[in-house]
């Protein structure tokens, strides 16, 4: 009799477990089927890559704490996207980077300096810094900038430059190109 008991116990549990599991997933598909396609496919491959990580970690492949980092990495990115998708309300997202204050290193040869971070300020023309989310630790996130946006930087840099070597004085000709003078050759 305790062993039908047990075993009713026991049932009652593996249900209860599939049904917050199934619930668990329903939820995760309707939050993403307010996404277009492009926000749901980054969705799913940050899914795939948490299987992956799971999977990896399962088989005793990689070490608990990196396990960990790039779990909270995915929750990471995972969290800013969804964020950006629903304040732009945009089937567009960046390609996003996630990383630890430890980490900046791998995206910069000279790191910005974490006290003077501002969401929205790019970094040498090839990453604009989105802000920081908090996902078992501190990931910064960082939007890579695509070749049009990069170029169009270049050249308001390249035009902001030459309109301050303007202002400095000098000779010039009619336009924007400061006039210099022909190199002297000495002929033997």
């Amino acid at each position: 009799m305790a062993t039908r008991q047990s075993l009713g116990f026991g049932l009652a549990g593996i249900l209860l477990i599939l049904c917050l599991c199934n619930s668990g997933l329903a939820q995760t598909l309707e939050e993403e089927s307010q996404y277009g396609p492009v926000v749901r496919a980054y969705l799913g491959y940050l899914k795939n890559e948490k299987e992956v990580v799971d999977d990896r970690a399962s088989r005793h492949e990689i070490t608990p704490a990196y396990y960990h980092r790039n779990s909270n990495r995915i929750r990471a990115l995972r969290q800013m996207a969804m964020r950006i998708a629903r304040e732009t309300r945009n089937d567009y997202l960046p390609e996003l980077e996630a990383v630890s204050a430890e980490e900046f290193g791998l995206l910069f040869e000279q790191p910005p300096h974490l006290n003077v971070l501002r969401v929205g300020e790019v970094f040498r023309t090839t990453f604009r810094y989105l802000g920081l989310v908090r996902s078992g630790e501190v990931f910064y996130i960082f939007a890579r900038l695509d070749p049009y946006e990069q170029s169009e930087l270049m050249a308001r840099e390249n035009k902001a430059g030459a309109e301050a070597q303007n202002s400095l004085g000098g000779p010039q000709l009619s336009g924007s190109k400061p006039v210099t003078r022909a190199r002297r050759v000495n002929t033997p």
